[in-house]
């Protein structure tokens, strides 16, 4: 089990990306949350096995297609035990 912290810059907010980020870590067994930040970007924690945070890490890299994502900043944290996938 594995945690990532994403900080997805770009045109992130109004397009859908929490909403959609929450079905595509769902589709891959993930756990974790997604934000609007005030500056604009969006905050997404992930938690499950490697491979499947992978997944939704490459999803986080492009986005749904009105995004358009310039980076994303990832860092490790110790897993939390979460369960499900929280809007906020």
């Amino acid at each position: 089990m594995v945690r990532r912290r994403a900080v997805v810059k770009g045109r992130v907010q109004g397009v859908f990306f929490r909403d959609t980020c929450r079905r595509v870590a769902l589709e891959h067994n993930v756990a974790g949350s997604a934000a609007n930040l005030s500056d604009g970007t969006v905050e997404v924690i992930l938690e499950g096995e490697p491979a499947n945070v992978e997944e939704v890490l490459e999803w986080c890299r492009s986005g749904p297609s009105y995004a358009d994502v310039s980076s994303v900043e990832i860092s490790e944290e110790d897993p939390q035990g979460l369960e499900g996938f929280r809007i906020a």
